[in-house]
């Protein structure tokens, strides 16, 4: 296939968003009664990108039943002003409010935000229990956890995001601390760290075993920078260190955002976006390695958009997860859809979700 013009990359380091090149792809939705439970998106109005209620809506009517969603802090709305700790309290109020209008039914049957992951500094030390329950106040039983930057690697490379975190988070005995009064609290926490992070992750998970650790994006497999070109090398590194993880039963994994750039993969480098086969075949390694050891009841298919809509649509992308879903059981497809993640972020407690199934 012919190379396409590189496209841009976003302000914040995402590939750009080109909605003729995707509208060359279009699928009828496989197994469309299929309920499903979108658990990783994320809404921005920022220069150069826009991603609201419309536009989700506009791609999660591709013809899947999708149910629900949850948003996942990315920096959106903070307050402009006040206590610097504080100020993400703005993005969960956004959020908010875009989930109150979605569970009106003004905009259909999608409960968009029914679950949010926001931002607070775990840290903080004993700061973060007021923060954690100033964005309970804000949110209510929608506010379901906590995220923070934490995706690092030392090659310029490797980057996800237009700012990069310092190295160490993960390995600061005060994010331990943080992390166990999210559980405390009820609230799980979200990482996003690449491969060679994971057992910085392994490290919390075991020290905070009443904490339910939601790892993100397959546990960040690589395929730019020092793992270019060595996609075998490094498979077997990122497979050592998730069965790591999948042995300890209080972590869950979310299945997806492969198709950013850090993992190597350029879909987005050619004339036509690619198809769910396409997309199925190229993923089958990492999802099948991640069902197995995880089990169906610890995953969860996420749609991570719009940062992997650089490389493929909506619809397709749900249909390369139902294709990478075949042969598993009835009850196991209704985990990996929807039942993971409403009984994780406990989706059935919020408003407009109450006939959600765990």
């Amino acid at each position: 296939m012919t190379p396409a013009p590189t496209p841009p990359f976003t302000p914040s380091r995402q590939i750009a968003v080109r909605e003729e090149w995707l509208a060359q792809v279009q699928e009828e939705a496989l197994d469309p009664a299929l309920p499903i439970v979108d658990p990783h998106h994320h809404l921005w109005d920022r220069e150069g990108e826009r991603y609201l209620l419309d536009d989700l809506l506009r791609d999660t009517a591709s013809g899947h039943d999708l149910r629900a969603t949850v948003f996942v802090q990315c920096g959106a709305m903070y307050r402009a002003s006040g206590p610097e700790d504080e100020r993400s309290l703005g993005e969960t109020e956004f959020v908010n409010g875009v989930a109150a209008a979605s569970a009106s039914g003004t905009y259909g049957s999608l409960r968009a935000c029914a679950g949010i992951v926001g931002f607070v500094d775990l840290t903080l030390g004993d700061r973060v229990t007021p923060l954690l329950e100033a964005h309970l106040a804000a949110a209510g039983a929608r506010f379901r956890g906590v995220r923070n930057r934490t995706a690092w690697h030392p090659s310029p490379e490797v980057r996800s995001n237009l700012l990069s975190p310092p190295p160490g988070p993960l390995e600061n005995p005060r994010f331990v601390e943080g992390a166990r009064r999210l559980a405390a609290q009820r609230l799980v926490l979200d990482i996003w760290a690449y491969q060679t992070q994971l057992p910085h992750v392994l490290a919390v998970a075991r020290a905070v075993p009443e904490l339910t650790v939601v790892v993100n994006h397959c546990g960040g497999p690589l395929g730019v920078g020092p793992f270019a070109g060595r996609r075998a090398e490094g498979f077997e590194e990122w497979r050592r260190e998730v069965l790591a993880l999948a042995a300890l039963p209080n972590t869950v994994m979310k299945l997806g955002g492969l198709a950013m750039e850090v993992g190597g993969h350029d879909f987005h480098l050619h004339d036509l976006p690619p198809r769910s086969a396409t997309l199925a075949e190229a993923w089958r390694p990492v999802i099948h390695t991640l069902i197995e050891a995880f089990g169906a009841r610890r995953c969860m298919f996420e749609s991570n958009f719009p940062v992997d809509k650089g490389m493929c649509g909506y619809g397709v992308l749900w249909n390369a997860f139902k294709r990478l879903a075949a042969g598993t059981s009835e009850a196991e497809r209704t985990a990996l859809f929807s039942g993971t993640a409403t009984r994780v972020y406990r989706l059935q407690d919020a408003p407009g979700c109450e006939g959600l199934a765990a």
